[in-house]
């Protein structure tokens, strides 16, 4: 992979390793004279506009890059005709931005040297500095008008808030990084946000989940203009999957609530805390801190933002989350233990707040097996 993102990155070439240059050819780019209206003919370039800024996060870049010089190499090698992807780097200004981690990319144009009419897909990263990004009039002007021709509009992880200040999310519904959603859907409420997918497309609007998600995202825009069996060819080569299981709630921390202000809701949720595998009924949790049901109910809904049975549920799965990942335990007992009752129980549960069943959780994050393995290995040597 090249080290700066804007001039040409290597592919494999899917047929002999060799590689290709699928960036423009030249650093400054004049403006481009393939626009919208000119995308269906044999051999016409598709323009991506990757946009980037200081702070970027480089995975949100090179990840979607990839994808498309992938594609790239696989109609080179099968010597189609169907139009290519032209991949440039543009910034408030041409020349290197220093990433969230350090890593310099390029950005190839300048926005003042790109008209918007004859781009294709804008894609937008994320990163720590995409806030300072979203204040800069200039680039978020050229966003909004970019996004009025465009065909479609991508972002990947937090650069959801480029998109949203440049006035492009209102009523939709968007996703953006499990971290992020929560602030996303406070700033921009008229925003339909949802933290779960791994993307989500409404309309020519198409948003991902935090930071390698975009691959996922970049692959389903090549599925959707070159096929499914193109897209899969370059999943295969990156070494991911086409559609990858799950949401992105899988990879979430745990949920960590505040306690509620009220010293009844409190001492009620440090007893969930303390004893998540008892019975703890609507009833029972009331009497425990001197309420009605009803009123108590009413008190917890207001307070915690949930009811007082889905917040049981919630602490419950975080507990089973973190034995299915630190202990081999059966998941039938786990489920007894966390008070779920059955394992078919636990599983709804988990599908609802993770998106998973336990055993497939398990599979993709247990720590109990790297330990086994890393002492068998020990023990070995």
């Amino acid at each position: 992979m090249a080290g700066s993102v804007g001039y040409p990155s290597l592919t494999p070439s899917p047929a002999s390793g060799n590689v290709q240059a699928v960036t423009s050819k030249r650093p400054g780019i004049e403006r481009a004279s393939f626009g919208q209206g000119a995308r269906a003919g044999a051999g016409v370039e598709r323009l991506v506009a990757i946009v980037v800024f200081d702070g970027v996060q480089p995975l949100d870049v090179v990840g979607p890059h990839e994808v498309f010089a992938g594609a790239n190499a696989v109609l080179a090698h099968r010597g189609s005709n169907d139009p290519r992807y032209r991949l440039v780097t543009v910034g408030a200004r041409r020349g290197p931005v220093t990433s969230e981690s350090g890593l310099q990319l390029v950005a190839a144009s300048s926005i003042a040297a790109l008209d918007p009419a004859s781009i294709d897909t804008v894609l937008l990263p994320g990163g720590d500095g995409v806030h300072v990004a979203s204040t800069d009039r200039s680039l978020v002007s050229w966003i909004a008008q970019t996004g009025q021709h465009a065909r479609r509009t991508v972002t990947v992880c937090s650069g959801t808030f480029l998109a949203a200040a440049a006035g492009l999310i209102d009523g939709r519904r968007v996703t953006t990084h499990w971290a992020r959603g929560a602030q996303l859907a406070a700033c921009y409420p008229d925003a339909d946000v949802d933290i779960d997918p791994i993307y989500v497309r409404d309309g020519n609007l198409w948003t991902s989940a935090g930071v390698t998600a975009g691959i996922d995202l970049a692959l389903a825009l090549v599925e959707q203009d070159l096929g499914v069996d193109v897209a899969q060819t370059v999943a295969r080569w990156l070494v991911v999957f086409l559609r990858r299981p799950g949401g992105q709630s899988q990879f979430a921390t745990p949920v960590w609530t505040q306690p509620a202000e009220r010293e009844p809701i409190q001492t009620a949720q440090a007893l969930v805390h303390a004893e998540p595998g008892a019975d703890w009924p609507v009833g029972v949790l009331a009497a425990s801190v001197g309420l009605s049901a009803r009123h108590f109910t009413r008190l917890f809904q207001h307070d915690v933002g949930v009811s007082p049975a889905r917040y049981v549920e919630r602490v419950r799965v975080d507990v089973a989350r973190r034995l299915l990942e630190s202990e081999r335990s059966g998941v039938a007992t786990i489920a007894s233990r966390c008070g779920f009752g059955t394992a078919e129980t636990m599983r709804r549960a988990f599908l609802r707040h993770v998106g998973v069943a336990p055993d497939h959780y398990r599979q993709r994050f247990s720590l109990a097996d790297d330990a086994l393995v890393a002492t068998t290995v020990a023990a070995s040597a």
